[in-house]
C-alpha cells in the first residue's frame, strides 16, 4: 500500500467505520483492521484470504498484496491467527497471549504481554526455539512454585533477532559463537565453511541461517569481523551490533534532506505566531547538543504564564517520508559515554530542529495560565516562530538564581555551582534575568503545588564517566541534581499534562505515557518488609502517590532511608506507552504525554502531528492514526526504549569492569544494593561500580533468601546480609566478557554466639 493524498474510498464506508482514515493514507485502500476483525467474528469460523477478498470485494494485483500484508501485521501482533488450514481465525484473549519475548543468560524468559498484564514465565524447554525480543503467542498453562503465571508457546509470530554479535570460539571440533548480549541464552553453532578469516577469540558479528527450534541451537555463519575485544571504543560497537540498534542512515534519506539548508526559509515561516521579541531562554547541561525547549516566563495580576516552547520536528518530518520511516525504525536517540545515535540526522537534530540561540526556529507552543497557588488555569496550543535570546546551562541557572537567592545585603556569594561568580553571571545575563527569576518564583509554587498531589520525586543517584586518553576512565564522577534540573523538569511535566488533556479533550488516538501502581503481590511484599521496619504504608489496598510520599517524609531523618527507598522504587511498574487511559502513578496524574522531546522520542513527533490535527481543524476519522496503530507503535516504542536502556547499560558495565581490573585485590567501603538468594550485590562507595559477593563465599554456614524483607539470614550463625546494610569487601575478579565483578567480604562477619549459657545455682 502507497500512501495519498486524496481519492475516492471503493469500498462501502457505511460497512466500516474507518474506511476515511484509509482513504486518506493509502493509495489503494482495504478495509480496516477493525472490520476484518469484526467480519471473521460475524463469520463464526476461519476464513481463508481468498475468502475475505472475495467478501470485502478486492480484485486487483494492488489490492490483493495489500491484504496479504495487512494480515500478516495482523497476525505478527497477535490480532490474528494462521492456523494448519491455512485460514485466519480470532486470538481468543483469554486463552492465548500474544507479546514480546524477554530472555535470561540462565536460559529461563518470559513473555510481555501486549495488553499490559503481568509477564508469564517460560521454561528453558519453552524458551528453546525463541530469542530474545521475538514476538509470540502463548497459552497459559499453570502456575510455577514462585505463584507466577507459567506460559506454553503456541506459535512464533515474528523473529526480530537476525544477526548476534560475539566472541567466536573453536574446540573440539566445533566452531560458535557466544553472544555478547545476555539475553541470548543459546550459543549460535557456526555452519561449516561458515567461520571466513575470523580467528579464535575475536568479536564477530554472526547471520542467522537457521533460527533455533526445540531441537536444535540456531546455526549461523560469520558475515564480519570487528576486532580484538579489548580494542578502544568496541564496547559501544558491540552494544550497537548486540541490540541491533540502527545506526547507519539510508541513501533514500541521504537523498531525501539535501535540499534541507541550514537556515529556516522564510515560506516556513507564514501563518505563525512571531515570538522572536519574547525572551525566551533554553537550559541544558553543558555537553547538551540538541535543544529541544525553550521557556519564558512573565507575571500577571492573578499568577504567570508560562511559554513552553517546543521544537516543531512534525514540520520536517512528514508522515511516511524516508525521514518518518527511519525515525519510527529508531523510535529514541541513544545516549552512550560521549557518543550519542540520534533518532534524526545531524542537519534536524542539530541544526534546523535545535533550539539554538539567536537564529530563527519553528516551534510549536504550550502557553499555560497559573495561578498563585501553582495550578494550571488554562492552556493552548499554536505554531510559532521564535528565536533562543540565551543559551543557559543548569549551573549557571542554579548560580544567578540559588545562590544568588540565598546572599545578604545584595552582595552575590561565590557559585555553588561551579559555574563561577553568581554576579558575573547575573550581569552576563541580565536582559532575561527579570525572566528567569520570574520562572523560579513560579518554580517554587508550583513544588509545593507537585508535593501536595502527591507527585513522586526520588532521590536517586546518576553518575558520568569522565574519559582521558585512548578512552580510558579517569573518574566516575556523581551527577549533581540543582533546582535547575528541577525546575526545567516542572514545567516540562506540566506542559506535558496540558498536552494529554488537550488530546484527550478533543478524543484523538495519541500515545499516552502510562505508569501505573504497584501490583497486588508487590504491595504485599513492600507491606511486610516496612510492617517489619515497624512503618506502614497508607492507602489499604490501592496506596496513592500521596501515600507512597508520606512514608519518603517520615523516613527522610533514618539511616536507612536509601534502603527503604529503594524498596519503595522497586515495588512499582515499569512506565510504558500506550493509548490506553491508564494515568501516571509516580507523576500523580490522571493523563500524561511525551510531547517536549521529538528531536529524541518518536512518541513526542507523534502527538505533535495529533496536536496539529486539531488545530487545524481536522475531523478525528482523518486522522492518519487510528487506535490499533497508537497500541502497535506504543509497544514498539517501549521496545525501543527498553533496548536504548539495555545497550547503554551494557556499554557502562563494560567500562566500569575495564576501570576496576587493575583494582583486583584492593578493598573498598560500599553498600549491599541487592540481595539474591545466590549472594548479594555491593555498590562501592565513591566509585559507583556493583558487584556480587557470591553466597560460597560467606561464612561456613546455610543461608536462607528472604526476598520479602530483602536479607540472606544465616541458619547456624545468624548472621544477617541486608539491603543497604554497609559492607568492606575484596576485588577477587573482573570479567569483562560476563561484564561483572566479584567481590568477597574484606572481613569475615563474627558469628553470634550461639553456645549455651551456663546456669546459676539457685541460693
Amino acid at each position: 500500500m502507497t500512501l495519498k493524498s486524496k481519492k475516492d474510498v471503493d469500498f462501502n464506508s457505511t460497512k466500516d467505520p474507518y474506511a476515511q482514515r484509509e482513504a486518506e493514507k493509502y493509495e489503494n485502500p482495504i478495509p480496516s483492521r477493525e472490520l476484518i476483525l469484526q467480519f471473521i467474528e460475524h463469520a463464526g469460523k476461519p476464513l481463508r484470504r481468498e475468502e475475505l477478498a472475495e467478501a470485502f470485494t478486492l480484485e486487483t494485483e494492488d489490492q490483493l498484496e495489500a491484504l496479504r500484508r495487512r494480515l500478516r501485521a495482523m497476525e505478527r501482533d497477535g490480532q490474528l491467527l494462521f492456523n494448519r488450514g491455512k485460514k485466519y481465525c480470532l486470538v481468543n484473549n483469554e486463552d492465548l497471549i500474544a507479546g514480546r519475548i524477554i530472555g535470561h543468560a540462565d536460559g529461563f524468559g518470559f513473555i510481555k504481554p501486549d495488553d499490559g498484564s503481568d509477564d508469564l514465565f517460560l521454561s528453558p524447554r519453552e524458551m528453546n526455539p525463541l530469542l530474545h525480543n521475538d514476538r509470540a503467542l502463548v497459552r497459559i498453562a499453570g502456575v510455577d512454585k514462585k505463584g507466577r503465571r507459567e506460559g506454553a508457546v503456541v506459535e512464533i509470530l515474528q523473529r526480530n533477532t537476525h544477526h548476534v554479535v560475539g566472541r567466536l570460539y573453536k574446540e573440539d571440533g566445533f566452531t560458535y559463537v557466544v553472544p555478547d548480549n545476555k539475553n541470548i541464552a543459546q550459543t549460535i553453532l557456526v555452519q561449516k565453511g561458515g567461520t571466513g578469516k575470523a580467528k579464535q577469540g575475536q568479536i564477530v558479528v554472526a547471520e542467522i541461517v537457521e533460527q533455533p527450534t526445540k531441537l536444535r541451537q540456531p546455526i549461523g555463519r560469520i558475515v564480519e569481523v570487528m576486532g580484538e575485544h579489548m580494542a578502544p571504543g568496541m564496547e559501544i560497537e558491540m552494544a550497537i551490533r548486540s541490540h541491533e540498534l540502527p545506526n547507519q542512515w539510508p541513501d533514500e534519506l541521504l537523498e531525501a534532506i539535501k535540499p534541507l539548508s541550514k537556515d529556516v526559509p522564510e515560506s516556513a515561516k507564514e501563518g505563525r505566531v512571531d515570538l522572536r521579541d519574547i525572551p525566551l531562554v533554553t537550559i541544558d547541561g553543558e555537553d547538551a547538543r540538541d535543544f529541544d525547549d525553550a521557556v519564558y516566563c512573565q507575571k500577571t495580576p492573578k499568577g504567570w504564564k508560562l511559554l513552553v516552547a517546543i521544537a516543531d520536528v512534525s514540520h520536517y518530518v512528514q508522515i511516511n517520508s524516508e525521514l518518518d520511516k527511519e525515525a519510527q525504525k529508531r523510535s529514541t536517540s541513544v545516549y552512550f559515554p560521549e557518543q550519542v545515535i540520534p533518532m534524526l540526522p545531524e542537519i534536524l537534530s542539530n541544526g534546523l530542529c535545535s533550539l539554538n540561540p539567536h537564529v530563527d526556529r519553528l516551534c510549536m507552543v504550550c502557553e499555560l495560565y497559573i495561578d498563585q497557588q501553582g495550578q494550571v488555569v488554562r492552556s493552548r496550543f499554536f505554531d510559532a516562530v521564535m528565536s533562543s535570546h540565551a543559551r543557559l546551562t543548569y549551573n549557571e541557572v542554579a548560580a544567578v538564581l540559588v545562590d544568588g537567592d540565598i546572599a545578604r545585603d545584595g552582595v552575590y556569594a561565590e557559585s555553588q555551582s561551579g559555574a563561577g561568580s553568581a554576579q558575573a553571571l547575573a550581569e552576563k545575563y541580565k536582559a532575561v534575568m527579570p525572566h528567569l527569576q520570574e520562572l523560579y518564583a513560579l518554580y517554587k509554587v508550583m513544588r509545593v503545588s507537585r508535593e501536595q498531589r502527591g507527585a513522586m520525586d526520588f532521590d536517586t543517584q546518576e553518575t558520568r564517566i569522565v574519559f582521558g586518553t585512548e578512552r580510558k576512565i579517569e573518574k566516575i564522577v556523581p551527577v549533581v541534581r540543582n533546582d535547575a534540573h528541577k525546575l526545567i523538569e516542572e514545567f516540562m511535566i506540566t506542559a506535558n499534562m496540558a498536552a494529554a488533556r488537550f488530546l484527550n479533550s478533543k478524543k484523538m488516538p495519541k500515545l499516552l505515557r502510562i505508569h501505573e501502581g504497584p501490583s497486588a503481590d508487590k504491595l504485599l511484599n513492600l507491606k511486610t518488609f516496612i510492617g517489619e521496619l515497624g512503618l506502614s504504608l497508607g492507602g489499604g489496598d490501592k496506596p496513592t502517590p500521596l501515600d507512597y510520599m508520606h512514608l519518603m517524609e517520615s523516613i527522610k531523618d533514618r539511616p536507612d532511608a536509601h534502603l527503604i527507598q529503594t524498596v519503595l522504587l522497586r515495588s512499582m511498574s515499569q512506565a510504558v506507552y500506550s493509548p490506553e487511559l491508564k494515568g501516571h502513578f509516580g507523576l500523580a496524574l490522571e493523563a500524561y504525554a511525551h510531547f517536549t522531546s521529538p528531536i529524541r522520542r518518536y512518541p513526542d513527533l507523534l502527538v505533535h502531528r495529533a496536536i496539529r490535527h486539531c488545530l487545524q481543524g481536522k475531523p478525528v476519522e482523518s486522522f492518519f492514526y487510528g487506535v490499533p496503530d497508537m497500541v502497535v507503535l506504543g509497544e514498539q516504542c517501549s521496545a525501543h526504549e527498553r533496548r536504548a536502556d539495555d545497550a547503554t547499560r551494557d556499554v557502562v558495565s563494560w567500562l566500569k569492569c575495564e576501570y576496576m581490573m587493575d583494582k583486583v585485590g584492593e578493598e573498598f567501603p560500599g553498600i549491599i544494593s541487592a540481595v539474591t538468594s545466590f549472594g548479594f550485590f555491593v555498590e562501592l562507595a565513591e566509585i559507583y561500580v556493583e558487584g556480587l559477593v557470591h553466597i560460597s563465599n560467606l561464612a561456613q554456614d546455610y543461608f536462607h533468601f528472604d526476598a520479602t524483607s530483602h536479607q540472606l539470614r544465616g541458619e547456624r550463625t545468624g548472621i544477617n546480609y541486608r539491603l543497604g546494610d554497609s559492607v568492606n569487601i575484596r576485588v577477587v575478579r573482573v570479567d569483562l566478557d560476563e561484564k561483572k565483578m566479584d567481590f568477597e567480604l574484606a572481613e569475615k562477619q563474627v558469628a553470634m554466639d550461639t553456645k549455651p549459657k551456663k546456669r546459676r545455682r539457685k541460693k
